[in-house]
């Protein structure tokens, strides 16, 4: 059987270069073998991000910041989770530690299973590369490079030939319904087009976990509701891992938990009841 390339939020009978919400019925096959991995939320074991006694302290002059207090948060396979909390409380630095990109002053996490912390930078790079996709509230993408060039680039970080490195490009853009704009600069797409390239970049090396910092930061409202629903779709139809810092709680309201923080602490940690009560 050929790979699907049906954009995530299509309509069946055919497409017109938007997106258009909700949850296509039945099971959908992503392109390539063993794609994203599927894990249906809960089922797995071991959890997908497992942080423990986290702290983050900084030198400001004289003083001490404590960015990140005593931590411990657990994201299971599957879950859609949101991180909230006002500007300073810490969300940024804790989802960089639990990236990779901003190391720990003590504490440990484990990703599914492995350690990102105690091993030399190489090993946790290669860990990041095969585990993480990330999307960001700026997009991140390089001007003077094509959509397809921009999605490609992991694939041609890791090794992969620059024909299989192509063809995979392609079919993530077609995923996220951007198969027509592949030639096209980010100066010639809409923040919303180049947004869905930049979550086209995120998934084209098959991540288990994709890790956002606002990433409707910069969109207007409805361009913000295309996107949700095209991370929405992903997390439903192939288990993605997210874990999204955000300040809407519009955003956090289509996650099935939400983290609130304050003064570098978890301050709750809630199920939304359409999920208690599954």
């Amino acid at each position: 059987m050929a790979p699907s390339t049906e954009a995530f939020g299509q309509r069946p009978e055919g497409h017109d270069g938007h997106l258009h919400g909700g949850v296509v019925g039945g099971h959908a096959t992503a392109f390539g073998q063993g794609f994203i991995n599927a894990v249906p939320y809960g089922a797995n074991m071991t959890p997908a991000l497992d942080a423990r006694a986290l702290w983050k302290l900084y030198q400001a002059g004289d003083s001490t910041v404590e960015a990140v207090r005593g931590v411990n948060v657990t994201i299971n396979a599957g879950e859609m989770v949101a991180v909230m909390g006002p500007s300073g409380c810490g969300k940024t630095t804790l989802l960089n530690i639990l990236s990779g990109i901003d190391e720990p002053t003590s504490g440990a996490v484990m990703v599914n299973g492995q350690p990102l912390y105690g091993i030399s930078d190489d090993a946790r790079t290669d860990l990041r590369g095969e585990h993480f996709g990330f999307i960001f509230q700026d997009f991140n993408l390089l001007p003077v490079l094509s959509a397809v060039e921009n999605v490609e680039l992991p694939l041609l970080l890791k090794g992969q030939s620059p024909q299989d490195a192509r063809n995979g490009a392609l079919q993530s853009l077609a995923l996220v319904g951007l198969e027509d704009r592949s030639e096209h600069r980010p100066a010639e797409l809409s923040g919303g087009q180049q947004q869905r390239v930049a979550v086209a970049r995120a998934i084209v090396h098959q991540p288990s976990i994709i890790l956002c910092d606002e990433p409707t930061g910069n969109l207007d409202n409805a361009t913000s509701t295309e996107v949700m629903g095209l991370l929405s779709e992903m997390n439903q139809r192939q288990g993605t891992t997210f874990l999204i810092v955000t300040h809407d709680s519009s955003i956090a309201s289509q996650c099935q938990r939400t983290i609130t923080m304050s003064d570098g602490n978890i301050l709750s940690d809630s199920l939304h009841a359409s999920y208690e009560e599954e």
